[in-house]
């Protein structure tokens, strides 16, 4: 006899019944708190990424910087780089 999917789905139930019956209420309590809380926050995601959106067609909060090279540059720009010695000993 060879056991296929729905063999083994059909014995994890029945083993989740016999042996785990006490639990299954709170464990079920728990995964429908973590699904609400999963879905709150993908809500709270989508607002905050809607707001963003209208936050950064408002361009007044831009920040400008210089572009800092990797210290191989070395070679490129005649041993002048922008990164800052190591203090370490």
């Amino acid at each position: 006899m060879r056991l296929e999917g729905w063999h083994l789905i059909i014995i994890i139930v029945l083993a989740l019944v016999l042996f785990a019956a006490p639990k299954l209420p709170s464990m079920a309590r728990s995964i429908g708190q973590s699904m609400r809380i999963f879905k709150s926050e993908v809500r709270e995601m989508k607002k905050d990424g809607s707001s963003e959106t209208k936050d950064s067609q408002d361009a007044s909060d831009a920040v400008e910087g210089k572009v800092v090279g990797h210290p191989d540059a070395k070679a490129k720009n005649n041993g002048e780089t922008d990164v800052p010695p190591a203090n370490r000993v």
